[in-house]
């Protein structure tokens, strides 16, 4: 800046000063330098990598098209045009105008790598690997940037393989290294190490405001610790509230974070329906989409978003089980629920979610799965409270009994429930519940 500033003026420098303010973050001299640029093309492609700097991709792709119907020779600004529509997530389209210049220079590094990563987005990482096969046979044994590259996008494409042996020594040679390895800590549920690696990092783009909301979200979950929730929900309402990012997909994921933080579920759907064709069979999504459609007591839709998730990590965590268990009893198959706790080993969750079962088919007038959960509870722990609920859902289910609702046989599984409990109140039930099998002529014995 220093050198520059002892230059004569000329347009020259004031796009030299311009981007320095930018580098800079001085928003005043920012907008001095911004006035005086000029409608040609030095200037106007100037302003334009300032957008894509500031994620104004849109804006940087007005310019980049205007410069280009009028200087159709200029090849290489398809490529920047390219990396804008990849940033807002129209890959298909990105692939559409990377193609131009592809035709005309097929072993650019550059376009070969942006193409390869919007194989990644469009079908999978082994679509993608082929085509960085293609630069890794182009790039010569001098060319550094383009094995770093090569190396770092591999370890993406391959879903995480090898990245503590890669992706460490390019934390300072490729910016997105250090949001990949943080990335693959969080997928390894290393939260300490993720959060390490990623506390003293100012974030300056919506990745980077993005990963450290999740950041602070696991923390703050996985230890209970507030402040780091509400330092997530900020960096959610960040990006999701922002300009160039509020109706990118990323942008409305994140203000459904938000509001799921903060549990106002009403305000998750919103931004979850208007991309849930996105993620029709995406676990992570239809795991949120479910407990959001659940919490706002849509418990038909909520069990069917939940049984199309297909991986088992998710399907044996203990609050996908609780809110399917949920959903099975709230509409009305509480058998279901029952065979979700058989399948369960005993540990601390089972018991939370043979006391879910027990609570919520009491509240649902759904007896005999309360009186058998009751029943359980109460033998794994002599708490009054579980006498007290195994009693009321028992004489429940024999009032269901009485009026024809339930098999007069079921009467016989209740005696035998009962007497599992050493309580004095327990006789003067059983002999109730013989005389009126008698009168009616159930056999109970």
């Amino acid at each position: 800046e220093a050198a520059s500033s002892k230059g004569p003026k000329s347009k020259l420098q004031n796009r030299l000063l311009f981007h320095l303010s930018h580098k800079f973050n001085d928003e005043k001299k920012l907008m001095s330098f911004h006035k005086n640029l000029q409608d040609i093309v030095e200037d106007q492609l100037s302003l334009a990598s300032i957008h894509y700097l500031r994620s104004h991709y849109q804006e940087a792709i007005d310019i980049y098209k205007r410069v280009l119907l009028e200087n159709r020779d200029f090849l290489a600004l398809n490529v920047y045009v390219a990396l804008c529509y990849y940033k807002l997530d129209y890959y298909d389209v990105s692939q559409e105008v990377l193609a131009v210049y592809l035709q005309h220079f097929p072993d650019s590094t550059v376009a070969i790598n942006l193409k390869a990563c919007n194989h990644f987005r469009l079908y999978n990482g082994k679509a993608a690997e082929a085509e960085l096969k293609n630069l890794s046979d182009l790039c010569s044994p001098s060319f550094k940037f383009a094995a770093d590259l090569i190396k770092h996008n591999l370890v993406v494409f391959r879903g995480g393989e090898s990245a503590l042996q890669i992706l460490p020594p390019l934390i300072d040679v490729i910016p997105e290294a250090r949001l990949n390895l943080v990335i693959y800590y969080l997928r390894q549920e290393d939260i300490a190490e993720a959060y390490a690696l990623f506390k003293d990092i100012s974030p300056t783009t919506p990745q980077e405001y993005i990963l450290k909301g999740v950041v602070n979200a696991s923390l703050g979950q996985e230890q209970g610790l507030n402040d780091h929730i509400k330092i997530a929900q900020q960096y959610f309402q960040l990006v999701g509230g922002s300009a160039s990012e509020c109706d990118t997909i990323p942008g409305r994921q994140c203000m459904a974070s938000c509001y799921f933080l903060l549990k106002q579920f009403e305000d998750v759907l919103i931004y979850l329906n208007s991309i849930k064709s996105y993620f029709y069979n995406e676990d992570p999504f239809n795991y949120n989409y479910g407990q959001a459609k659940a919490a706002t007591g849509s418990y038909k839709e909520a069990e069917e978003i939940f049984l199309m998730i297909q991986a088992e990590k998710l399907k044996s965590d203990y609050v996908y089980l609780g809110w399917l268990a949920r959903c099975y009893i709230m509409n009305r198959k509480p058998r279901l629920a029952w065979e979700l706790y058989l399948k369960q080993e005993t540990s601390s969750e089972s018991f939370s979610l043979l006391q879910l079962i027990a609570n919520d088919c009491y509240k649902m007038g759904q007896f005999y799965y309360s009186a058998k959960a009751f029943d359980v509870l109460e033998r794994l722990d002599p708490n009054p409270e579980y006498w007290e609920g195994k009693r009321g859902a028992c004489i429940g289910l024999f009032q269901q009994i009485i009026a024809g609702h339930e098999p007069r046989e079921t009467l016989r599984e209740v005696l035998a429930i009962l007497r599992n409990t050493g309580n004095a109140q327990v006789e003067y039930i059983i002999r109730i519940m013989k005389k009126w099998a008698k009168d009616n002529r159930v056999t109970v014995s």
